[in-house]
């Protein structure tokens, strides 16, 4: 089996991933070209010490990655880290390592430090807009319901809108990505 650091050295870099989005990819040019990472030197000045790479697990359909993706891609470029990222559906005996409750979610973010370790991970949404979405969803009706198939569509549309517009979901996300690979970088000694 392939190491995580093995995986990352296959990978293809963020950008390039994102310049071959088919699903969602104005949309999520949209949220990089008007995403500013705060300033936040300490988190950004610490990225930029320890130089971690970090491998994302991915998907362009994914509505989770069309918002992620381009918030990390902006923390990695203020830092000058490298961001890699692998196709989960063609990677699942990676995913298969870090699922969620038993599914394959994504997006999978894996900090990897210079011995090639995975030292954390972040994924698939940010714990405030996890309680938002799944706070919405519980107004769908039963899987079985014959107006699921159309709520379900509403719901996606509606998410994926205000996903789009919505700057307070982006530093959700950020200050979230920074909570989690903050605390593990400053383990690193």
């Amino acid at each position: 089996m392939k190491t995580e650091q093995q995986y990352f050295d296959e990978a293809i870099s963020i950008q390039q991933y994102m310049e071959k989005m088919d699903a969602h990819k104005d949309n999520s040019f949209s949220i990089y070209e008007h995403f500013q990472v705060p300033q936040d030197d300490e988190f950004i000045a610490l990225l930029k010490e320890k130089s971690p790479k970090i491998l994302g697990i991915t998907e362009d359909w994914c509505g989770d990655a069309m918002l992620n993706n381009p918030i990390l891609r902006r923390i990695a470029e203020a830092a000058e880290i490298d961001v890699k990222v692998v196709y989960r559906d063609q990677n699942l005996e990676l995913i298969d390592q870090y699922l969620i409750n038993g599914g394959r979610s994504i997006p999978i973010y894996l900090l990897i430090n210079e011995d090639g370790k995975v030292i954390s991970k972040w994924g698939p949404r940010a714990p405030k807009l996890q309680e938002y979405v799944m706070g919405l969803r519980e107004n769908l009706p039963a899987a079985d319901d014959s107006n699921f198939n159309d709520e379900k569509k509403l719901f996606i549309e509606k998410v994926t809108a205000e996903y789009i517009a919505t700057p307070e979901y982006w530093l959700w996300v950020y200050e979230d990505i920074r909570k989690e690979f903050n605390a593990a970088l400053q383990k690193q000694s």
